[in-house]
């Protein structure tokens, strides 16, 4: 395909969920307006559009949940449920003027660097465009997994996974199968539990559970944040305040977690009275080496008659019959997977193609590796919102994400000093050197020292989710691009002519230009 047969952008967002719609306004803002949002679905919000299960919501407060620079002074409850943040997603795209730039049904399928003319190609389900620079925001939660049961094709009943929720299959009567007790399971059963004949959870390692102090949010608060927008800011500002005074227990000092363990056992012990599912919902790690998760309605739904803890892990499908890995079998209609995501392995990696012809996935075969969670080495003029090492454990990730748009905004602001055609590619000596610190800090952290396997691990075991810090630190790590860390070239078809007469660059005075050109 010629140059002149496809669209060609400056920036091309993948994805529109909180990082790519806070790059759009972000790149807006920097007066930059040539640029579109790459989106596979038929609208914007991301893990909030895809996931819409019965009682699906946040576990981070509202008000800090939400841009810095588009506050919410109309949050209807401290924790917001999944229609109100994709609301609130919808209305930040009408706000900031996103609708014209976003692409929709545009599912991207490929990405290659094109050395000679120093751009991306992208082909995209609805066709092809090229940009000079990729900002990938297709986020963790979006590919959902479901595990390889024996047997699971021939199961008779319904299946699907809570991130692709069948709303037109009736559950009430039903016999259910719950699969796995992450975030968005102990939202699900409590939601489902009074409609159903039966509900079976199929349990491998139970959570540590905290009350979920939710309520509404006053008519009298909602005015104050409107009239006064400081008040909001400030409401904000102790949220945050709070969670980043805690991040040293879970970073440094994990032995001080002994005190939430003990309030996250109250908190069973006052809705479970057998001591049998008791000991069942007992873990045996260390609290905050998986995430905490928060639910008030949890431990009530599981000591209800009509529900059973299997405490092992689904091994095998035998018709209706489901087969557990201690034997237990148990029959149902329906199997519900609530069995997280592709994170570790995130199947847009399989989709970049860089400056030396390997995908992102085979470049992080060993694990995922970037630089300040943004660059990785090899993907020049590529970067990735919520990348490696960028996750939280107890924090909002739009904290996150924020101090990532302010880096991309550097980054395109150095891009523009250097000048049209300008390139800039990770060094490798950098990515491994912020690396080597990253998990040389996370060796203390209960997420490495906790006693538990988690979705924050890859398959050889390293932690390449989670940032061992505060917010704050993270913030000032990415506040503006450092030179030295990258390789900076110029196309070769954006170099000055020389003078009439004046001697041929060296290597061209044979005729075989060279790609491009280093400047720094």
């Amino acid at each position: 395909m010629t140059e002149q047969q496809h669209e060609h952008v400056r920036v091309a967002v993948i994805g529109s969920g909180f990082g790519g719609l806070g790059a759009a306004v972000r790149l807006r803002r920097e007066g930059i307006t040539d640029f579109v949002v790459l989106e596979r679905a038929d609208s914007v919000g991301g893990t909030w559009r895809d996931n819409s299960y019965p009682g699906c919501a946040c576990d981070v407060p509202s008000h800090l949940y939400s841009f810095s620079f588009a506050p919410n002074p109309d949050w209807p409850r401290t924790f917001s449920g999944q229609e109100h943040i994709r609301a609130y997603l919808e209305h930040v795209t009408d706000t900031f003027g996103l609708r014209p730039h976003v692409r929709l049904n545009h599912e991207v399928l490929m990405m290659r660097w094109d050395g000679d003319a120093s751009r991306w190609e992208i082909e995209t389900s609805q066709g092809s465009l090229t940009a000079d620079v990729v900002v990938s925001a297709t986020g963790p939660l979006s590919d959902p997994k479901t595990p390889d049961v024996p047997g699971l094709a021939g199961f008779p009943g319904k299946v699907f996974h809570s991130a692709r929720w069948d709303h037109d299959y009736d559950l009430t009567g039903k016999r259910v199968a719950m699969i796995g007790t992450g975030a968005s399971a102990i939202q699900i059963v409590p939601a489902i539990q009074p409609k159903v004949a039966g509900l079976t959870l199929f349990q491998r390692t139970p959570p540590w559970v905290m009350p979920r102090v939710d309520r509404r949010i006053s008519g009298a608060e909602r005015w104050l944040h409107r009239q006064l927008p400081f008040t909001g800011t400030a409401r904000r500002g102790l949220l945050w305040g709070i969670r980043e005074l805690q991040v040293q227990a879970f970073t440094k000092r994990p032995g001080e977690l002994g005190l939430v363990e003990r309030l996250a056992k109250a908190n069973m012990n006052k809705a479970v009275k057998d001591p049998e599912l008791r000991a069942k919902l007992t873990p045996s790690y260390r609290i905050g080496c998986k995430r905490i998760l928060l639910s008030s309605t949890y431990y009530p739904a599981l000591a209800q008659p009509n529900v059973d803890v299997v405490a092992s892990g689904l091994t095998e499908v035998r018709g209706s019959t489901l087969v557990a890995a201690d034997g237990t079998e148990t029959e149902a209609d329906v199997i519900i997977f609530g069995t997280g995501f592709h994170v570790t392995d995130m199947p847009i990696a399989e989709r970049v193609v860089g400056a030396d012809g390997i995908t992102l996935a085979e470049a992080w075969k060993d694990g995922m590796e970037s630089l300040r969670g943004a660059t990785a080495a090899g993907f020049p003029n590529w970067m990735t919102i919520i990348g490696p090492n960028t996750g939280l454990g107890n924090s909002s990730m739009i904290l996150m994400i924020e101090s990532q748009l302010n880096y991309m905004a550097d980054y395109m602001r150095q891009l523009d000093v250097l000048g049209e055609g300008s390139v800039l590619s990770a060094r490798p000596s950098a990515v491994h050197a912020w690396n080597r610190r990253v998990q040389e800090r996370m060796k203390r952290t209960v997420w490495n020292t906790g006693g538990c396997t988690s979705w924050y691990l890859d398959a050889s075991g390293r932690n390449t989710t989670i940032w061992p810090g505060t917010t704050t630190e993270f913030r000032s790590a990415t506040r503006s691009v450092d030179l030295a860390e990258y390789e900076v070239t110029r196309a070769a078809r954006h170099r000055p002519l020389a003078p009439v007469g004046a001697a041929a660059p060296a290597g061209e005075a044979d005729g075989g230009a060279k790609d491009t050109e280093a400047v720094a």
